[in-house]
């Protein structure tokens, strides 16, 4: 007997597949029963456990899952290591916060030690969610056996990769502007602040500031023309770091104007400095004949231009310090230079130059000997030498609270003091795209460091080739975000000035003249000893550590992290001490490091990671284009000249269903256990994986599940428990031989030639990594192929015929379409599918499981193009139909005489014959008339698409539309033959561009679709009436049946009470009634009693009538 449900309850199914899974250890046999078999390897990018999942995280494991899934079925081993994410700013930050503690703090207050066990103790806090949502949601990864970043053997990997790069020479210590965040006290690596979020708009206050030319001898030319102090003026959005100005840059063949106007602040008479093509920005030419001295105020400035020169003109020209509050002993100091990034975009062509706080200022500022100024520490706060504003923040932000953050900011402040002294032409709120720290939601600094960097731009080109390679979903992200991103690539900042995480393995001599770059705990141990014996050190730290011993308990004998690593000493080859670098490494380069770190590569599983490099897939947010995806190519493609992954899927966002990012704080999160727990984690991931590509940011919507659970879901079970029904009233096992396809009948031969066309299909989906695709068109097979057509016109050999080769054809072709169905389904809904293949397949106990079986082989030989042609024709003209009797309200059950169908030629006339019988049973009509397509007796009309044109060819839609409205009836025959009109070289239209449509004829309503036009004949007789209620009839006898739990195969007595409007409909169609009811006998009575139901039919047409069943 195959196994009957009283109702579809996916959470009940879900857990009880899930202790199966777990009691018969299904995800360990899918990996033993392959492990001989060609190996898909699967890199999992590592999550940190200090935070709990979301919702978003279901998505990203349920496509890493479901290829995993769909590559064992295959036939591949497929091992999926978990790993964890341990060190960097979230957990630190986290844990400062607890503590009510800073980084300044660390070392002082706290001991690193202290500080880093509080680490090691948070970093794993919702490691039991994380296990929970993994196991819930059926994401099968090795959670038993994770790889670990803050393990002893995987940071000797990490070591043994950055000691490699060291012998090529491509880590080098620089002193260089870099990204810092001074809330988390650490500079960033460009990867880390292309993080998507990490630029926002923002509104600063903007200064064009005044700096006081100096009249001497190189500027006699200018004060020769006015009697005004002379000013150069340059625009900042940053007026923070105007006291650190040190210079100013001039574009030498920009055209600059001397003019005369007046200070709008202090109403003094100026003569200033600006770019002639940005002169409109700042004066209006109606103003010209202004006089100075006229001037009460507001924004109409007089000016008069006394001359225009080059920019080479102004080169070395010097100008008083704007603020003195230092000034720079590291080079010249407070002149005009000239620089080629200077331009006439925005601004006033002039820019002021603190070298301290800019890449480009610092590069310029070098190569023309300029000094720098650095009156900010790294805290974001101006030193005590800036007397006016020491101890303040240079931005609001950096306060803790807004409560002691100043009403005014530093850059108001600033602007306030520059407006009193003269020294202010104009200022305005500003907006403008600002980097923060990807976590601390707050803005950075750039801020000279001495940083470690590996020499990524020597193996620009290589990355570039290789990327090349890459099979990226969407191709979009590997040619444009990731193929930008390498095109511009600087060299990777190692550094991060923090406690926990992996320390730099470098130890240095004091002047820096001599280093080594320790690549195994074997290395360290060596060179410690060489220590001792120079006396640097007393004791070996190492000294309980046993070379070539890889147990877990030798690795656990020491620690890398900091302080233990801080206070080794090793000697140089010339004697000297060597300290060690006190920087850790980025944590991108953690991650980055997986595939050689989770086996313990080099030490360990040489031959498996040769075996299993690169990855064959990884999948990840969009936001790791620029962190994981490329630290794993950078790293591979410098040590190991491959690619790390030959596929890569980065997927979208997940927002709220109104589009705007989930947020706690926004009250639009979603929990991803109630989700889970209310719906199943298979409608929730079928939902997630059929609603939109991975890589589309996915509007969440619940109702969406809900619709997924009824349509699919709930489809599927109907579907099923109508096969196991009559099965098990038949008798049915899946023993009985097998029948012929040859001797199966048309209907049975269709629905298989579908499904091999669909298997086929869907392999190719899988394989091209498009899971989307193959959701939707199993979800179509599903609906409008297995349910819609094939059980709705097979209903009546499963309940009517003998057990004959017929009916057992029926159960196999429908058995055959579940097992399948349930099998290449079982990627994305895992549960169900498991669950559906087991009710099929209990008779056989062939297998545990449909993560144990095989994905069907497509028998080409079963799949008839033709007939599938003929039955898509079928289909399309059954739902025009339909849809026509739905716009004039006449129900299906009534019938209706004829529909006419013009044909565009003879061999569409035949497959519509082949199939006339299957379509006049769907819509009710009596026959089918042929119309010449060339007539006149249709009429059809022909106009674009817009939402399909529209996003192809957007401005040439105006073209289309025009060629269009010429068409005549011959040119629309035309597109529905050959399904495609080219209008020019760029431009060609399908039928699914247009829409056809014919005009109404006398006595029909007229519907197009695909190159099909029927007229429907609406006119109803009659004996069309007559039948139209006997149908009815019928209906309401079976829900009697079905409320009263008659078995199907029950017969019955029917006494229907006389009723004029009744009698003759039931007289003319008596036969049909008592078939379609299982009835041995109908007749009317003048009065029946109590017992009797009250039907109602069509019309105002009621009866009463009493069935029983005959025992």
């Amino acid at each position: 007997m195959f196994r009957e449900y009283n109702q579809l309850n996916l959470t009940k199914i879900h857990k009880e597949i899930l202790s199966s899974w777990n009691s018969n250890c299904i995800f360990n046999s899918s990996i033993d029963i392959r492990k001989d078999n060609k190996e898909f390897t699967f890199y999992e990018g590592p999550p940190s456990a200090n935070g709990q999942p979301g919702i978003h995280h279901v998505i990203a494991r349920t496509i890493k899952d479901l290829f995993c899934r769909y590559k064992t079925l295959k036939g591949f081993k497929v091992n999926r290591k978990a790993g964890w994410d341990t060190h960097g700013l979230p957990v630190e930050l986290g844990v400062e916060k607890e503590l009510n503690i800073t980084k300044d703090d660390i070392g002082n207050k706290i001991s690193i030690q202290e500080y880093n066990d509080a680490c090691r103790s948070a970093v794993m806090r919702y490691k039991t969610s994380w296990e929970k949502i993994t196991s819930e949601m059926g994401y099968w990864v090795d959670m038993k056996n994770p790889y670990i970043t803050y393990h002893n053997k995987y940071i000797e990997s990490v070591w043994w990769l950055l000691s490699k790069i060291h012998e090529k020479n491509l880590l080098y210590k620089g002193y260089t502007i870099q990204p810092y965040s001074p809330k988390a006290g650490t500079g960033l690596s460009t990867h880390e602040l292309n993080q998507p979020g990490c630029y926002r708009k923002v509104k600063d206050t903007s200064a064009t500031a005044q700096f006081k030319i100096i009249n001497d001898s190189a500027a006699e030319f200018l004060f020769k023309l006015t009697c005004n102090d002379v000013f150069f003026l340059a625009w900042t959005t940053t007026p923070w770091t105007l006291p650190s100005n040190t210079a100013l840059a001039v574009g030498k063949d920009i055209d600059y104007c001397l003019i005369e106007t007046i200070n709008r602040y202090t109403n003094r008479p100026i003569t200033i400095i600006l770019a002639k093509q940005l002169f409109n920005n700042y004066f209006n030419i109606k103003n010209n004949n202004l006089k100075i001295k006229d001037y009460d105020g507001g924004d109409k400035l007089p000016y008069k231009i006394l001359s225009e020169f080059k920019g080479s003109d102004l080169d070395e020209l010097r100008y008083e310090q704007l603020f003195k509050y230092a000034k720079p002993t590291n080079g010249d100091c407070f002149k005009v230079i000239t620089a080629d990034f200077v331009t006439t975009e925005s601004g006033t062509g002039i820019v002021h130059l603190a070298p301290s706080f800019g890449a480009d200022d610092n590069m310029v500022a070098k190569q023309k000997g300029i000094g720098s100024l650095t009156l900010v520490n790294k805290s974001g706060k101006f030193v005590k030498e800036v007397s006016d504003f020491a101890g303040m923040y240079v931005k609001n932000e950096f306060y803790d609270n807004e409560e002691n953050a100043p009403e005014l900011s530093v850059d108001v402040q600033i602007t306030i003091k520059l407006k009193k002294e003269n020294r202010c032409f104009k200022s305005e709120k500003y907006e403008h795209s600002y980097p923060h720290c990807w976590r601390t939601d707050k803005p950075i600094l750039y801020y000279p460091l001495d940083s470690w960097f590996i020499k990524t731009t020597d193996y620009k080109a290589r990355m570039k080739e290789l990327n090349s390679t890459i099979n990226w979903k969407p191709k979009s992200t590997g040619k444009g975000r990731f193929g930008n991103w390498l095109d511009n690539l600087v060299d990777w900042n190692l550094s991060r000035s923090r406690f926990w995480g992996i320390p730099i393995p470098i130890w240095r001599t004091e002047k820096g003249d001599e280093e080594i770059c320790i690549g195994s705990i074997k290395q360290l141990k060596q060179e410690i000893e060489k220590s001792i014996s120079k006396g640097f050190m007393k004791k070996n730290p190492l000294e309980k550590f046993e070379n070539e011993n890889f147990t877990d308990e030798n690795y656990k004998t020491f620690d890398l992290h900091r302080p233990h690593v801080d206070n080794i000493i090793l000697v140089s080859k010339n004697g000297y001490p060597m300290k060690r670098e006190l920087d850790l490494i980025d944590v991108w380069f953690d991650s980055g490091a997986m595939p050689y770190a989770q086996l313990h590569y080099p030490f360990e599983n040489k031959l498996l990671f040769e075996n299993n490099f690169p990855a064959d897939f990884i999948a990840e947010g969009v936001d790791q284009t620029r962190g994981w995806f490329f630290t794993l190519h950078a790293i591979s493609t410098i040590l190991f000249d491959s690619v790390a992954y030959k596929n890569v899927i980065s997927n979208g966002l997940v927002l709220d269903k109104n589009g705007n990012k989930m947020s706690k704080r926004l009250g639009n999160s979603i929990d991803p256990f109630k989700m889970l727990n209310d719906h199943g984690a298979d409608a929730t991931r079928w939902y997630m994986i059929s609603n939109a590509q991975p890589w589309e940011n996915l509007r969440f919507d619940e109702d969406g599940i809900k619709e997924v659970k009824r349509k699919l879901f709930g489809t599927l079970y109907n579907t099923y428990s109508f096969f196991a029904l009559y099965a098990n009233i038949d008798g049915f096992t899946h023993r009985e031989v097998k029948i012929n396809s040859k001797k199966r009948t048309e209907i049975d031969r269709w629905i298989i030639s579908e499904l091999n066309s669909l298997i086929q299909l869907v392999e190719i989906y899988y394989d091209d990594y498009e899971p989307n695709r193959a959701a939707r068109a199993i979800q179509e097979f599903v609906l409008n192929k297995l349910s819609n057509w094939y059980v709705r016109l097979s209903r009546r050999r499963f309940w009517k015929e003998d057990y004959n080769n017929n009916k057992i054809s029926a159960y196999q072709t429908l058995y055959e379409c579940l097992e399948k169905i349930a099998i290449i389904s079982s990627p994305i809904a895992p549960f169900f599918m498991d669950q559906l293949f087991l009710d099929l397949n209990h008779h056989t106990e062939k297998y545990k499981s449909v993560h144990l079986t095989d994905f069907p082989k497509v028998n080409k030989e079963l799949i008839d193009h033709s007939l599938e042609r003929r039955m898509r024709l079928a289909q399309n003209i059954t739902s025009l139909c339909l849809s026509l009797r739905k716009r004039e309200k006449i129900r299906v059950r009534q019938p209706l005489s004829k529909i006419m169908v013009p044909v565009l030629d003879k061999d569409m006339e035949k497959d519509i014959n082949q199939v006339s019988e299957v379509v006049l049973s769907e819509i009710n009509v009596k026959k089918i008339e042929y119309i010449d397509s060339n007539s006149n007796y249709l009429t059809k009309k022909i106009k674009p698409n817009y939402k399909v044109l529209g996003p192809k060819y957007g401005k040439d839609i105006k073209l289309i539309a025009s060629t269009l409205s010429r068409f005549n009836n011959t040119d629309i025959k035309n597109l529905e033959i050959t399904k495609s009109h080219t209008i020019n070289k760029d431009i060609s239209i399908s039928l699914d561009d247009v829409e056809i449509t014919s005009s109404d004829i006398p006595g029909c309503v007229v519907a197009s679709n695909d190159g099909v036009t029927v007229a429907l004949d609406v006119t109803i007789s009659k004996e069309l009436k007559e039948e139209g209620i006997a149908r009815e009839l019928v209906n309401r006898i079976q829900n009697i049946r079905k409320n009263n739990s008659f078995n199907v195969t029950d017969k019955i007595n029917i006494l229907l009470e006389n009723n004029e409007l009744l009698l003759e409909a039931v007289q003319n169609n008596l036969t049909y009634i008592c078939d379609e009811t299982l009835a041995e006998n109908l007749s009317f009575k003048s009065k029946l009693d109590a017992s009797s139901s009250k039907i109602e039919l069509i019309e105002n047409i009621t009866a009463n009538v009493i069935v029983n069943k005959i025992d």
